[in-house]
């Protein structure tokens, strides 16, 4: 079966996802779409907009193990990773696992971790294994972080590094949803909440199946170099002054075959680049501060680069 034959799977997560999440159709349709694709995922936005309902409602809709942690300025990495405990009856330690040993870990309010303790995922969310103690333990498939920060109340908080943001295939914001969606979402928890009654739709190997035939879905040889030539406009721009990775251009390809196969599509389009590149790409550049204070912003800077190189047709 071929990526492109996975369509309904797709269309099924998202659909009962938003049985719980009204108004953000193109939102849960680039976070579906990394999450097959294996890519995390950061929602960065305000209090009160939907960020965790989100990442609960996607591993509500797969019958998956999901943990979730709550990033506090006191954890450690072994409340995430697990911690190594002397049994005193078999003369040995025993390895007790962490809750990144899971399907999907919700990492709510990942900025408020010490830099330290944010490092500790980035093995697990780069190579999906963890190292404790001198020992390699595989994590599950699929693994996928679902992060979230609140990008307004700083105090007492710790931007994610550059190595760190580099792990999440995407950046998020969900925004405000309007006011007759605001009104439906009223009406929909006047008595429980619809993450209460929401039921699994989507198998763990479904999902690992769809992931697998990925490679189905063709990306043209001027594809290809149309995504490099978005990255190498990043690391040339004057406003810039760490431009996006290879990892970025290798995200961003993955990301536009997951929304090929969202589609139905045997190929990727242009348009399926362009949909993805400005979350894809901004949140893993470094702007000059100069250019930063004057108001520019990474999202412009994409914006701008995407608009101004041609794509192929």
């Amino acid at each position: 079966m071929g990526a492109f034959d996975h369509a309904s799977l797709y269309a099924r997560i998202a659909d009962n996802v938003q049985q719980v999440i009204r108004g953000q159709l193109a939102t849960v349709r680039k976070v579906v779409a990394a999450f097959v694709c294996g890519g995390h995922v950061l929602l960065e936005d305000f209090p009160g907009t939907g960020k965790t309902t989100l990442a609960k409602a996607l591993a509500q809709s797969v019958d998956a193990r999901f943990k979730r942690i709550q990033f506090t300025p006191d954890l450690l990495p072994s409340d995430i990773l697990g911690v190594s405990i002397f049994n005193p009856q078999t003369q040995a330690f025993e390895f007790h696992f962490g809750p990144v040993f899971t399907h999907i870990l919700l990492a709510d309010e990942i900025n408020r971790a010490s830099p330290r303790t944010q490092s500790a995922l980035l093995e697990a969310m780069a190579e999906h294994q963890v190292s404790v103690d001198g020992t390699r333990h595989d994590l599950a498939e699929p693994f996928f972080v679902i992060a979230t920060q609140n990008p307004v109340e700083l105090h007492g908080t710790y931007p994610l590094p550059e190595a760190q943001m580099d792990r999440f295939a995407l950046r998020l914001a969900l925004g405000y949803v309007s006011p007759e969606d605001e009104v439906g979402i009223l009406s929909a928890q006047n008595r429980t909440h619809p993450l209460d009654a929401l039921q699994p739709c989507a198998s763990v190997a479904e999902v690992l199946s769809a992931r697998h035939s990925l490679a189905d879905v063709r990306v043209s040889d001027e594809l290809k170099r149309y995504i490099v030539e978005l990255m190498t406009a990043t690391r040339r721009a004057a406003a810039v002054r760490l431009g996006a990775s290879p990892r970025a251009s290798l995200a961003l390809m993955k990301l536009a075959q997951a929304l090929a196969a969202f589609d139905g599509m045997e190929f990727v389009t242009p348009d399926h680049i362009q949909e993805i590149a400005v979350e894809a790409i901004a949140h893993r550049l470094v702007l000059d501060p100069q250019r930063r204070f004057a108001g520019d912003t990474a999202q412009q800077v994409v914006a701008d680069i995407v608009r101004t190189i041609p794509a192929p047709r």
